[in-house]
């Protein structure tokens, strides 16, 4: 079992920068490949960015390119780095193992990005 806790969201202006932090608790963290979702007001859940066991990264066209995922066994934390955020980014960003488990979803942190 991995309990999950997002942290770094806030209020950003269009063109600034976050970097949201996922800590996991639990002995086996390095054994999950891990990914970052979000759910903008009013849609579905979408995975925007994941990190396999080896560090191989993938990320979603909307995202390529302006945030990076990244994780570090050693404190059992994944990050998502995100540059020039625009107003559509807005959303309740959450991590989770991929492929995703129900039992496994945190509160999310909150990113909101406007002028």
């Amino acid at each position: 079992q991995v309990q999950l806790v997002e942290s770094g969201g806030g209020l950003v202006q269009p063109g600034g920068s976050l970097r949201l932090s996922c800590a996991a608790s639990g002995r086996t963290f390095y054994a999950y490949n891990m990914g970052w979702y979000r759910q903008p007001p009013g849609k579905q859940r979408e995975l925007v960015a994941r990190i396999t066991i080896g560090g191989s990264t993938n990320y979603a066209d909307s995202v390529k390119g302006r945030f990076t995922i990244s994780r570090d066994n050693a404190k059992n934390t994944v990050y998502l780095q995100m540059n020039r955020l625009k107003p559509e980014d807005t959303a309740v960003y959450y991590c989770n193992v991929f492929p995703q488990r129900q039992d496994f979803w945190g509160q999310g942190t909150q990113v909101t990005v406007s002028s």
